[in-house]
């Protein structure tokens, strides 16, 4: 491993909470986003000699957790599955709304198309722009914009049958 390892060990301690909350927004799944991440840096890692150090890094790494989470989804619905309950796990780490109002969100968010829950997630809980989440969907801003849209409006629409009207988020982009 000649590689610059305690440089890539480096990044992966200030980017792994946020990429296992990243793909958790995607799965609900704690273990299943903890998975989905170490696979992305696991990516990452075979990457590394490759990849752009300015912002290329965390980019790349964003854009493996989402496109792990969607070809999870992906091959979950070709197969079924035996649902269990789950204890509680950690909050969404934003500090807003209490956990009932989290649990709510997170469970909505399931039933949101791919495309649109990643735009949701990459805009609204990762704080990134139109032309980053783009980036990382490799889709055109044009996209990203609708499919964020839409995504809220099926967001909204969930979170209404759940008994949660009163969701503010922007319907823009």
């Amino acid at each position: 491993m000649a590689r610059d390892d305690a440089e890539y060990v480096e990044f992966v301690e200030a980017v792994q909470d946020r990429l296992r909350r990243t793909a958790y927004l995607m799965t609900s799944d704690w273990a299943l986003a903890a998975d989905l991440t170490q696979e992305a840096l696991i990516k990452v890692y075979v990457a590394w000699p490759k990849l752009e150090r300015k912002g290329g890094l965390a980019s790349y790494a964003r854009r493996a957790v989402v496109s792990a989470a969607i070809d999870h989804h992906r091959k979950r619905a070709r197969r079924p599955e035996v649902l269990v309950d789950h204890h509680d796990e950690p909050g969404l780490g934003d500090g807003s709304g209490d956990r009932a109002d989290r649990a709510l969100i997170v469970q909505a968010l399931r039933k949101v198309p791919d495309r649109q829950r990643a735009c949701i997630v990459l805009r609204y809980f990762e704080d990134l722009s139109v032309t980053e989440t783009a980036s990382v969907l490799k889709c055109s801003e044009g996209n990203v914009k609708s499919q964020t849209s839409h995504g809220i409006a099926a967001l909204k629409r969930e979170l209404t049958a759940l008994g949660m009207p009163a969701l503010t988020l922007p319907m823009g982009a």
